[in-house]
């Protein structure tokens, strides 16, 4: 009923939708080669939240949008289930991984050292205006060393495990074909290990950020150090059905160990990983996973408080439903608000019209 009104203005809401693709202007192939030549974190990005890896499908979604990162996982989510599941790849192996980047800011000198790779982080923030006058930003070339560095690395993780740093906790073998899957079975409380993964991996990257960051300034019960972050391909290995394991390609993958000491004098780990590059997210989402066991309810390092808010279509859906018409409900609010003020009025007696302002203050002594 509320939405009723909306009937009448058809041709308004078609003319509403021209307009804002006319603001973009024609999308063809080249704008959207050119999006994923000159966007590939957010590239990125978006493939780690849609939870689907197609890099051309999503620079597609990001034209189409304007930009808009909400509309454009919706977008992606929503192709996405229109599309057969064809097989299970294999499990992924941390040491499989074929790694571009890889650093721990809990060990100096680490197995396989540190890897800075492609990163910003020690670099001077300085805006090229140069390029809005004619200069164009062109990238030094890269010294390659005579040695790099190995492409697949050892488990951080696997050595501290070795040298009694960290408790190596008991693992269910799962097929798998039998893992729980998000997107085919809700999400419940307490959830499932692998939900509560899958659900960091393709969690809105903002708000994983605000609530880790949440946690590192002190309202969680773990402070994080880096124990392991990378950024890596990781090959997809599918089985053929004559039962040969065969490649079909790599897909990028960002991964990040958290370490916080436990009270057995252990190191307790937090784990999170997601397509794409995004370290950010990562970082963040393997916060919340250190800091979820014993938090208090209702905090933001609660399981089901982080699960549920930082799940980005349906909270995205939810703030943007507002925008729709409430014309019933808004009106029954005030109506009510009508009679709340008419009921108080009826209430209060009158003032006789007749008495002087001075009479009308004259009250009763108190026998």
């Amino acid at each position: 009923m509320a939405y009723v009104a909306t009937r009448g203005g058809e041709r308004a809401i078609a003319q509403a939708e021209r307009l804002y693709r006319e603001g973009l202007g024609t999308i063809d192939q080249s704008r959207v080669a050119a999006v994923a030549a000159a966007l590939p974190w957010l590239v990125d990005r978006v493939m780690g939240e849609a939870s689907l890896y197609e890099p051309e499908l999503a620079a597609l979604a990001l034209s189409q949008t304007g930009g808009d990162l909400y509309e454009t996982v919706l977008l992606l989510r929503a192709w996405r289930t229109t599309q057969p599941r064809l097989m299970v790849a294999e499990p992924v192996i941390q040491e499989a991984l074929f790694t571009h980047r890889r650093i721990s800011a809990a060990f100096k000198d680490i197995p396989g050292g540190q890897i800075l790779g492609p990163t910003l982080d020690y670099a001077h923030r300085l805006l090229a205006t140069g390029v809005l006058e004619g200069a164009p930003l062109v990238p030094e070339p890269v010294e390659r060393a005579a040695m790099p560095a190995p492409a697949f690395q050892p488990s951080l993780a696997a050595w501290q495990k070795a040298e009694g740093l960290v408790a190596d906790p008991p693992r269910e073998n799962v097929a798998p074909e039998n893992i729980p899957d998000l997107t085919r079975e809700p999400l419940l409380f307490p959830a499932k290990r692998a939900h509560t993964l899958q659900s960091l991996a393709r969690a809105d990257t903002g708000g994983v950020l605000a609530l880790g960051y949440s946690a590192m300034r002190g309202y969680g019960n773990a402070h994080p150090t880096v124990n392991e972050l990378r950024l890596a391909e990781a090959e997809l290995r599918v089985r053929h059905p004559r039962g040969t394991i065969f490649a079909a390609g790599r897909v990028r993958v960002s991964q990040a160990e958290v370490a916080a000491k436990d009270t057995s004098s252990q190191i307790r780990l937090g784990f999170s990983a997601t397509l794409g590059w995004n370290e950010v997210k990562v970082i963040s989402a393997a916060t919340l996973d250190l800091n979820a066991p014993g938090a208090a309810k209702g905090s933001p390092t609660e399981e089901e408080f982080f699960l549920y808010h930082t799940e980005p279509v349906e909270a995205s859906g939810f703030c943007i439903h507002f925008k729709l018409p409430h014309y019933v409900t808004f009106q029954s609010s005030l109506d009510a608000m009508r009679d709340a003020r008419a009921l108080k009025a009826a209430t209060v007696p009158e003032a006789d019209p007749h008495a002087s302002p001075a009479e009308e203050k004259i009250e009763e002594p108190t026998p």
